[in-house]
């Protein structure tokens, strides 16, 4: 469909430029998925509102057609250079990933609306920007060099918690945190959702979604590593943060789920070693 051409235009783009920016010099973010003017673009407001009586396939087929369209703030598709000192096997190694300034969303830089989404519809896009979702140690990594840490804020549960009302709800919460902070672009922010995650536990809970964080001021996480909930469970906490599979190891350049799979280096981004699940199965329709 023209979406789908869209979008994989829109990831040549992205690993063109990243495969440029990125290695072997990290001298600015990795940048090139949305190139449409922002002044152009359908609002995160009007976009919510368009998928507010939706069931859960249809909205996620909206959204998906959008972000194809190019209908997402200036950060979706741009990659910041995150730079970790790991020790491996008493050796220090210097890890440069590149991450999402921000969550997933759809919308303009000033009217995003942070989306919430499936791990199957979550991992179709991660794949057309040649990107993955994190392991929990690359959460840990994220938060603890992100230029603005947000306190979380939960909503009660309810059985509205996984209604886009209750999305757009928190999506403002957000938005006002961010305002009080006056972030500015690229700045990369953590600790206002939890992240859909990647763990060797999905291998055992086939058909979860594995989510973590939501880190508290303090550094600890209210979400330890959760495999509890179908993987058609979403709910406004979830946050998909977007990884590029461009990863530099003292110079040299990995894909990150080959080294996510390699023993000796999957320990540098992966507490559990080497990963066995590095990706959700996902149904195109």
């Amino acid at each position: 469909m023209a979406e789908a051409t869209a979008i994989r235009g829109l990831a040549r783009h992205v690993v063109a430029a990243a495969a440029f920016m990125f290695f072997p010099l990290v001298l600015s973010a990795c940048s090139g998925g949305v190139t449409t003017d922002q002044s152009t673009k359908r609002t995160g407001t009007e976009i919510a509102a368009s998928v507010r009586s939706l069931d859960l396939v249809d909205r996620e087929d909206v959204i998906f057609d959008e972000i194809a369209r190019g209908n997402t703030p200036s950060w979706v598709g741009t990659f910041e250079p995150l730079i970790a000192v790991r020790d491996l096997d008493g050796v220090p190694r210097t890890v440069t990933i590149g991450v999402a300034a921000d969550y997933l969303a759809v919308g303009t830089d000033e009217d995003p609306f942070l989306i919430p989404l499936t791990p199957q519809t979550a991992q179709r896009v991660a794949e057309e920007m040649n990107a993955s979702l994190p392991t929990p140690l690359i959460v840990d990594l994220i938060w603890s060099r992100a230029d603005v840490k947000l306190g979380p804020r939960p909503i009660p549960p309810s059985p509205q918690m996984t209604t886009v009302p209750v999305f757009e709800q928190h999506n403002e919460t957000v938005q006002a945190q961010l305002r009080e902070r006056q972030s500015g672009a690229g700045s990369i922010v953590a600790g206002h959702k939890k992240d859909v995650v990647l763990t060797n536990r999905l291998g055992q809970s086939l058909g979860r979604v594995a989510i973590y964080g939501w880190h508290q001021l303090n550094g600890a996480p209210i979400q330890p590593v959760y495999v509890g909930h179908t993987n058609e469970w979403v709910d406004y906490s979830h946050g998909i943060r977007l990884v590029h599979r461009n990863v530099d190891v003292d110079g040299v350049e990995y894909d990150l789920i080959d080294l996510l799979s390699d023993p000796t280096l999957a320990p540098l981004l992966s507490d559990e070693g080497v990963l066995t699940y590095t990706r959700y199965p996902t149904t195109e329709r």
